[in-house]
């Protein structure tokens, strides 16, 4: 759909707002302008606020536009939970399977390999219910479970003549779902890892970077030395 020089001017006030409040510097907050009156459609004005708070919110700017966020890991807790399940188990024998990416997990999930392998990636799933559960067996081969740190998820397997590990994560987010991961490995291995998602990790970056350029600017300020780069 056109966009209006009314929706134009609403998303350039959004960014107006945030280079006031520190959330863009002005190198990035010009070439966010510049994009916002070239813009011709609402996909365009989008992604050039999708990031800032409200008001600044893509949704609540530009009429009609899509309040599904750009990736699935971009929703909180409470928005990835409920729909139909993508499928309800795996198997990998002299092979491997995967589900990873945008899928929806079910209630319970069985995972089987012998003598094969598999990697179930929670990171941008969604999940049928506030509980399910993830059985593992695997024998003579190896499935690989990555979750988000921040997703509540509970390990009892056994490992038998194998290894049956979790990594850990940090404290579970309101709202997360639990994840049970139960099951063994004979022979074999299942692992639990924790791990952010690309977007995530590129984001916790910027921050980190705007943080550390702060306190360099603050450092310069008082008249002390400029903090060294984080290598």
């Amino acid at each position: 759909m056109r966009a209006s020089d009314a929706e134009r001017e609403r998303v350039a006030e959004a960014l107006r707002e945030a280079v006031a409040e520190g959330r863009l510097d002005m190198e990035e907050f010009e070439q966010r302008l510049d994009a916002v009156y070239k813009a011709r459609t609402h996909g365009e004005l989008v992604p050039l606020v999708r990031d800032l708070p409200a008001p600044g919110a893509a949704s609540a700017l530009v009429p009609g536009a899509s309040s599904v966020p750009a990736s699935v890991a971009d929703a909180s807790w409470p928005e990835r939970i409920g729909g139909p399940p993508t499928s309800k188990g795996a198997v990998g024998i002299l092979g491997a399977f995967s589900r990873k990416g945008r899928w929806t997990v079910p209630r319970v999930f069985t995972a089987f390999c012998f003598w094969g392998g598999g990697e179930i990636d929670l990171r941008d799933a969604r999940f049928e219910d506030r509980e399910v559960v993830i059985r593992c067996f695997a024998i003579m081969g190896g499935v690989q479970v990555t979750a988000p740190p921040d997703l509540d998820v509970e390990v009892s397997g056994i490992g038998i003549m194998g290894g049956f590990g979790d990594r850990g994560g940090d404290v579970a987010a309101p709202g997360s779902p639990r994840v049970k991961i139960t099951g063994f490995a004979v022979w074999g291995g299942v692992g639990v890892e924790r791990k952010w998602a690309r977007a995530e990790r590129k984001r916790l970056r910027e921050e980190l970077r705007r943080e550390r350029l702060e306190g360099e600017s603050r450092d310069g300020l008082d008249g002390g030395e400029p903090r060294k780069k984080l290598e």
